[in-house]
């Protein structure tokens, strides 16, 4: 099986709203929805599990019943930190999932994802073990001295930008967060289940990604996400004419 595993359990404090911005709405429906949707939608998708901060479990089970998203079987509570509830959610599953099976860690907020990406980080995770979505650094990018200036400018043709879904064999996942709890190295790495990764020493593999597929995190990306939308249904009410 394919089973994605998407995180719901951060409260957006970057984005100054009165709720998580997983579940803030955009033309009448929350992110989260729309995220759920783009892995309902996949034909590789078999099987989805919401990790889900504490204060909003009910609302999801709600939110996923009445949006008809019916490969959301499992919902959990998720942790007071990333890896924490990437933690839950990979033990949620254990009697559900096969060593084989593949898991995609993804954002609740994370809505612009594609078939394509989806695809092809199950593709390189079948082939290698796991996998990454990756993008060539297409800017001049510069190490920070401070938080006013460089002085020193990085080669961006050796810089890479890594991104979600991050796929996983079910049992590398469980014996990668298995290792690092033993070995202490949960709160020492950026909260990302690929930091843990490299930090660890275990090779990363790239998958395909795309400019668009971006982490909603402050309100420019929320209006940038609505006008995506916008677009999408004057592109779709063309081309029904």
């Amino acid at each position: 099986m394919n089973i994605a595993i998407i995180l719901a359990g951060g409260t957006g404090s970057r984005m100054g709203a009165d709720k998580p911005k997983q579940f803030i709405e955009v033309l009448g429906k929350p992110i989260i929805q729309y995220t759920l949707e783009a892995f309902q939608r996949h034909p590789e998708v078999d099987v989805i599990e919401v990790v889900c901060i504490a204060s909003h479990v009910e609302y999801m089970r709600e939110l996923v019943n009445g949006a008809g998203v019916s490969k959301a079987k499992y919902i959990c509570e998720g942790g007071p930190t990333f890896q924490e509830s990437v933690m839950r959610g990979i033990e949620s599953l254990k009697g559900r999932a096969s060593d084989d099976d593949v898991v995609l860690i993804h954002y609740g907020a994370s809505p612009f994802t594609s078939e394509t990406v989806i695809s092809d980080a199950i593709r390189v995770c079948r082939e290698k073990g796991n996998a990454s979505p990756a993008a060539p650094m297409l800017y001049l990018t510069a190490r920070r001295s401070d938080c006013e200036k460089t002085t020193e400018w990085l080669d961006r043709d050796l810089v890479m930008r890594l991104n979600t879904p991050q796929a996983l064999r079910y049992g590398y996942a469980v014996d990668l967060y298995e290792r690092a709890t033993r070995d202490g190295w949960l709160d020492r790495v950026d909260p990302h289940t690929v930091s843990l990764m490299l930090a660890m020493g275990e090779p990363v593999y790239f998958s395909l990604d795309e400019s668009a597929n971006i982490k909603i995190t402050t309100p420019s990306d929320l209006r940038l996400f609505e006008g995506w939308i916008l677009a999408g249904k004057q592109h779709a009410e063309g081309g029904a004419e």
